[in-house]
This record gives structure tokens, C-alpha cells and sequence, in this order.
């Protein structure tokens, strides 16, 4: 998306996704397991995970950041979508490929996101939506300071069966007034 700022923290760059971010992604989204939680399954070909970023790259409806190596702003390790649900409200989504699992950088590039959210688009609130057996992704947002707010039961017809949500919520002041992460992120125009 043309207008997405790049967020820099001290290891990642976020950048606008583009199309050719596919072909790294696709270790995400045709990972059997690592879809398991997704609302979709797995992409079974590259053409299936091109079509789902192209689907991103320009909407809207789904901004959406490629999560990047500060010192290789290429490859995509993962992305991150920041959807706008009402005034002052977004939700936040994240996939990681599990090349990239266990260094942190799934809760880095999150908590850039979030602050962008917060201090710069002057958000009041951002909402997470998990099934809540992907217990990574539901450590992660806990770690981050949301609050889990509710389940909804039988919420999403997936892949793998009619699941249930975990809904989670952060609010602006219960993000000021964490401790500052190491490393707040900055944002720059592309």
C-alpha cells in the first residue's frame, strides 16, 4: 500500500508488502502445520500464496507490512496486517515463517505495529482475534499487554472445523503506560 509507512525497530524492517513477497511467504502459508490456527488452509501451490498477497498488497481493507531483516529489507519473513474496524479501532494479524519462529521477531515486529497504532495514528484501541489452542500467538499478546475480553463459541467455520475465538483488546493507555521496549520502533516514508 502506496501510503503504509516503513517501521524500523533495531533488527526488523517493515515494509508495504508487494507481490513478489509470495514466493518467501509461501514457507508460511502452504506450512501444514503452521496453518493449523489460520482461518484457511494451507496454500497447497505458489500460485495460491501469490494470490493471497496480491489479494493484500494494495487493499485498503487489509495494510499490510512485510516483516524484513533490518539488514536484508527483502525477504519476507512474515507479515503483519493492521485492519481498520471502526474510528479509533484496528485489528492486528500476524503470520511468521517458522524459519523465523524463536528469536523474537514475531513480538518485535507486532509491538512496532502497536505503537505505530497507538502514537502515531492516535488509535484507542486494537483488537487480536486467536483460536485459542494456537497458544504461541495467545502467549504473544498476553506478553504484549492485551487483555483477553471474551471467547466466542463456534465463531469460524476453518479447515480444521467450526472453532471457537479468543477476542483480545489493548487499550492506548494500557499501552502508554507499559515500560518502553528496548527499542521503540520509527517510522519513515518509503
Amino acid at each position: 500500500m502506496a501510503d503504509l509507512p516503513i517501521l524500523e525497530t533495531a533488527r526488523l524492517r517493515l515494509r508495504p508488502l508487494r507481490a513478489d513477497d509470495a514466493d518467501s511467504l509461501h514457507a508460511a502459508f502452504g506450512d501444514r502445520e503452521l496453518m493449523t490456527w489460520w482461518s484457511s488452509g494451507p496454500d497447497a501451490t505458489v500460485e495460491e500464496t501469490r494470490a493471497r498477497v496480491a489479494a493484500n498488497c494494495d487493499s485498503a481493507d487489509y495494510p499490510t507490512w512485510a516483516i524484513t531483516l533490518a539488514d536484508d529489507g527483502d525477504r519476507a519473513l512474515g507479515w503483519v496486517v493492521f485492519i481498520p474496524r471502526r474510528s479509533g479501532v484496528r485489528e492486528i494479524g500476524y503470520i511468521m515463517r517458522r524459519d523465523a519462529w524463536g528469536q523474537g521477531y514475531a513480538r518485535e515486529a507486532v509491538a512496532a505495529v502497536i505503537a505505530h497504532g497507538f502514537d502515531t495514528l492516535g488509535l484507542r484501541r486494537i483488537i487480536a482475534d486467536t483460536d485459542p489452542d494456537n497458544a504461541g500467538s495467545n502467549r504473544l499478546l498476553e506478553g504484549l499487554g492485551f487483555t483477553r475480553e471474551g471467547r466466542l463459541r463456534g465463531e469460524w467455520e476453518t479447515h480444521i472445523g467450526v472453532r471457537d475465538s479468543f477476542i483480545w483488546g489493548l487499550l492506548a493507555g494500557e499501552w502508554a503506560s507499559r515500560a518502553p521496549p528496548p527499542s521503540r520502533s520509527r517510522a519513515t516514508r518509503s
